[in-house]
């Protein structure tokens, strides 16, 4: 599903128990300095990120000061964020003017507060010019914090060089299932992904194939474009000439760990895009 770019007002764009995507949660919230935005969700566990700015993020009496260090855009430096748990008021206090992403997960438990400090994020640059498939991954919540979060990751995708593909060879996670010998192949994970351009007027496409071989879904993305991932292949792709960053949400159904099942018709392709394993890893 593709939800245009529009004004929210600082209310979810992808609210609780969604239709599409149960499992996740996400807002974008904008401040003017000095004004604060208060939320509380009982049943999702959440990670403040400002997409641009810098903001106070005060939970669970403790507060987190001088949280993102970036300028105009997302690519003007790296992100941070801060951890709130289920079921925990939450007041964002903006230091400058700011832009805020507010990524939720499905979690019942309440555990305790962090924040992510740019030192603190993993790291993962894979693919190749000549494959067209070069990106690299900031992760906020991965596989560094994987004991002290419950379902959430987040993360913030970039495009390396001007166009070319994200998420191939296409994959899936859209159901819990093993094997016959009993091994995880395939894991459970609602996902949202708001995508932004450089320069702001690019654009790109977001597929979404749900049967392997047969024909799928295809949305025009643009700045601000927010998609959202229930089931089904979702390769990606930006115009030639143009620059794609998404911050990404997972919210897995019964574990945090993802399990990526690649699509059989181009499953050969994992061996021809340079350290795309290590990208498997960094997703737990």
């Amino acid at each position: 599903m593709h939800i245009a770019p529009f004004n929210n007002e600082n209310r979810a764009i992808v609210a609780e128990d969604d239709a599409h995507v149960p499992y996740v949660y996400f807002n974008i919230v904008k401040l003017r300095a000095g004004e604060h935005f208060d939320y509380r969700l009982k049943g999702y566990e959440t990670c403040v990120v400002p997409a641009t700015g810098t903001v106070t993020v005060a939970c669970a009496g403790e507060s987190f000061a001088g949280i993102g260090n970036r300028g105009k855009d997302v690519w003007d430096g790296d992100p941070e964020g801060v951890y709130v748990p289920t079921d925990t008021g939450c007041r964002i206090t903006a230091q400058t003017d700011t832009e805020v992403f507010i990524a939720g997960a499905k979690f019942a438990e309440t555990l305790k507060p962090f924040a992510v400090r740019t030192p603190e994020l993993d790291l993962v640059q894979y693919g190749s010019d000549d494959t067209k498939t070069h990106r690299k991954i900031k992760h906020i919540l991965g596989a560094a914090h994987h004991d002290r979060v419950g379902r959430l990751l987040v993360s913030e995708l970039f495009t390396v060089g001007a166009g070319g593909w994200s998420g191939f060879p296409s994959h899936k996670h859209d159901t819990d299932r093993r094997d016959d010998a009993g091994e995880l192949i395939e894991t459970r994970h609602d996902e949202c992904y708001n995508f932004r351009f450089k320069p702001d007027y690019g654009s790109g496409l977001q597929m979404l194939q749900r049967v392997d071989n047969e024909p799928g879904d295809a949305y025009h993305i643009v700045d601000g474009s927010t998609v959202l991932i229930d089931k089904g292949y979702h390769p990606c792709c930006a115009l030639p000439g143009y620059e794609m960053y998404y911050f990404t949400i997972l919210g897995g159904q019964s574990q945090r760990s993802l399990k990526q099942f690649f699509q059989p018709t181009h499953a050969e392709q994992l061996h021809t895009i340079p350290g795309i394993m290590d990208m498997v890893a960094k997703f737990k």
